[in-house]
């Protein structure tokens, strides 16, 4: 017998974030009642500028109370290809359109209770195009190389994981 799950049913809709709550009849026959986090998806880019330097936005979030510098990302859209939510984002995150995207990894960010899967791209050939950027964003765009961006999770100034993942992902695939 498999996890089988008995009732489903949205119990709070957000902005950015459904919340159902499935109850699942276990192997054992327990039946439990768990909270998932239901998300259509989101990107983060590892921009590479013509000096090889990496592109990162200081942004304000408000469920750590600080800013935080992070690989610029954002939200897919319902049905979104992950590629094209890619290409948008650089554009209103950092006003640059990518020449190439390259796949360095997909996962699921925290699996124990959300749907939410994650794509990083590896974006090259940046050639200035902006788009407008969301309403409740302030971003700072900084500009370092990658030798700088070990140093900054080193010394604690860089403390998100998918901006840690991204750096290490790039590194591995611009040192081949």
């Amino acid at each position: 017998m498999s996890h089988k799950v008995l009732k489903s049913e949205i119990v709070y809709k957000a902005h950015a974030f459904d919340v159902r709550r499935d109850d699942v009849e276990f192997p054992s026959g327990k039946v439990h009642a768990m909270d998932i986090v239901e998300h259509t998806g989101a990107v983060a880019m590892v921009p590479i500028d013509h000096q090889g330097n990496i592109i990162l936005v200081r942004q304000y979030r408000h469920s750590a109370k600080k800013s935080l510098l992070e690989l610029p990302a954002g939200t897919l859209n319902k049905g979104e290809d992950p590629e094209a939510c890619a290409q948008r984002e650089l554009r209103e995150e950092i006003g640059m359109a990518p020449g190439s995207l390259e796949l360095l990894a997909d996962f699921f960010l925290a699996p124990g209770y959300s749907t939410e899967r994650m794509w990083i791209y590896l974006a090259r050939g940046l050639k200035p195009e902006r788009l407008p950027g969301d309403e409740d964003e302030d971003l700072d765009v900084v500009t370092m190389s990658l030798k700088q961006a070990f140093a900054s999770m080193k010394e604690g100034e860089i403390e998100d994981s998918k901006t840690m993942l991204g750096l290490f992902l790039a590194r591995e695939k611009l040192s081949l």
